[in-house]
């Protein structure tokens, strides 16, 4: 059976939406107050991230019909904690705090490749066995699977670390494609303005979606992004964890990435790593944290998703040159992973894709510059003449002063001769019976299709 027409199993695939069912939240130790936010920060870590749980639950408006919350802000560990541009931060309070807190955010981590004061995963895990709902923020998931609360659960983080996450904690599942996930007790989201919409869930589930409303519009942001599960907002990544450059798969990796084009299946790749299907298997799991096959299928279903984008082949000739045997085997797993078929991606892509990139702005007006007409006759009006005889203008800010004609106009039967010989761009009369070139400017053609921006090389969340 081919790669394409085969479905992944459940195990491949977990169900990871922040609306499935959340697993029973343990009953909250009698000394934590539910109303109580710990926020836990630690030195290094962005302050954008470490500002949203401040942001949401740290400023009373009450007046605006949000109830309050209680903040704590903790030191994760001793010193000033330096985040980013060089800023000082002096938390008022330390781990002990971390006993009164009904809720514990770890809005960021400073870094992937190094793992988490011991005395701080103490304490998170202390506050989970005592009834504390947990919560990690963008690269914050790493500090909650350190503490081992993501162990067979549900989870996301930012897209680019998510394969690393995925790779050094096989036992959680991970799913980048999420914005959070709710699994009860333990909390996760995706990156930077993804912690934003958890917070804004956290007020919903503690107060209802009114309260939630009300902070939104504080925040001037939506209360719920459902549109991120609209057709052609779901992002995947060829992301691969940092390790594996030192791997001996990389290399398979690397060709299996050159030559999407072409027809081959995990036996293909198996072969070429000089393993049987089962190692290869194993291997290929325990580095990436994804199966072979469904990562392959993920690959062919991206590379569609880049030539829906860029090209106008059509959905048969894009799922010929993504390696799938049929536009239905593209289909199938196009909308299985972005929630949409390949034509709705595209129409909804070509719609909301940037219209005033510079160089697309020039090519459109290039083709839509209208070819060179006759030479006009001569004008009785020799002032006015002067000046529709004369090229069109291009100013420095893209716009074209239309002034000229590109041909005569027959006269009509009936009308005045120097009437019928105004041309498309002439204006109207003018007030003193005189006649003209238009008073304004009209808008040059714009391109349409800037590609969506790659990710860059260190991204904030």
């Amino acid at each position: 059976m081919s790669q394409e027409s085969s479905s992944a199993t459940a195990t491949d695939i977990p169900s990871q939406a922040p609306s499935a069912s959340p697993r029973a939240i343990r009953k909250l130790s009698a000394r934590r107050r539910p109303e109580v936010v710990a926020v836990l920060l630690f030195s290094g870590g962005p302050i954008f991230e470490s500002s949203i749980p401040l942001s949401v639950f740290g400023i009373d408006r009450q007046d605006a019909g949000v109830p309050r919350y209680r903040l704590l802000v903790c030191a994760g560990e001793d010193g000033p904690l330096r985040t980013t541009g060089g800023l000082e931060l002096s938390a008022p309070y330390g781990l002990e705090a971390l006993s009164r807190a009904g809720t514990v955010v770890v809005p960021t981590w400073r870094s992937i490749s190094q793992a988490p004061p011991p005395e701080a995963l103490d304490a998170i895990r202390r506050a989970h066995e005592e009834g504390a709902r947990i919560i990690g923020l963008c690269t914050g998931a790493f500090v909650l699977a350190a503490a081992g609360l993501l162990d067979g659960r549900p989870a996301t983080t930012h897209w680019m670390y998510a394969p690393t996450l995925a790779k050094r904690y096989p036992s959680v599942h991970v799913d980048p494609r999420e914005l959070f996930v709710d699994d009860g007790d333990v909390l996760t989201s995706a990156g930077t303005a993804a912690g934003i919409d958890l917070c804004l869930h956290v007020v919903r589930t503690d107060h209802g979606a009114e309260a939630a409303a009300a902070l939104a519009r504080r925040l001037v942001v939506p209360p719920r992004r459902s549109d991120w599960q609209a057709p052609g907002q779901r992002h995947l990544d060829r992301s691969l964890p940092e390790e594996i450059g030192s791997d001996p798969l990389a290399e398979v990796v690397a060709w299996a990435l050159e030559h999407l084009h072409e027809q081959f299946d995990v036996e293909a790749l198996a072969a070429r790593a000089y393993m049987s299907r089962r190692t290869f298997d194993r291997r290929f799991r325990s580095l990436t944290g994804s199966a072979p096959l469904q990562w392959l299928i993920t690959q062919r279903v991206l590379q569609a998703q880049r030539l829906l984008e860029t090209s106008d082949y059509s959905v048969d000739e894009v799922a010929g040159r993504c390696g799938f045997r049929s536009p239905v085997a593209l289909r199938g797993h196009f909308r299985r992973q972005l929630g949409s078929s390949p034509a709705s991606y595209r129409a909804a892509y070509r719609a909301r894709r940037p219209q005033d990139d510079p160089q697309d702005r020039d090519r459109e007006r290039e083709r839509e510059r209208p070819a060179p007409g006759p030479e006009l006759p001569a004008l009785r009006r020799g002032p006015v003449s002067a000046v529709l005889a004369a090229p069109a203008k291009q100013d420095p800010d893209g716009y074209a002063t239309h002034t000229a004609h590109t041909a005569p106009r027959v006269p009509e039967q009936g009308l005045r001769p120097d009437r019928a010989e105004r041309g498309p761009d002439r204006g109207p009369e003018r007030g003193d019976g005189t006649e003209g070139p238009p008073r304004g400017r009209l808008r040059a053609g714009r391109g349409l299709g800037a590609a969506l921006p790659g990710p860059r090389d260190r991204p904030v969340g």
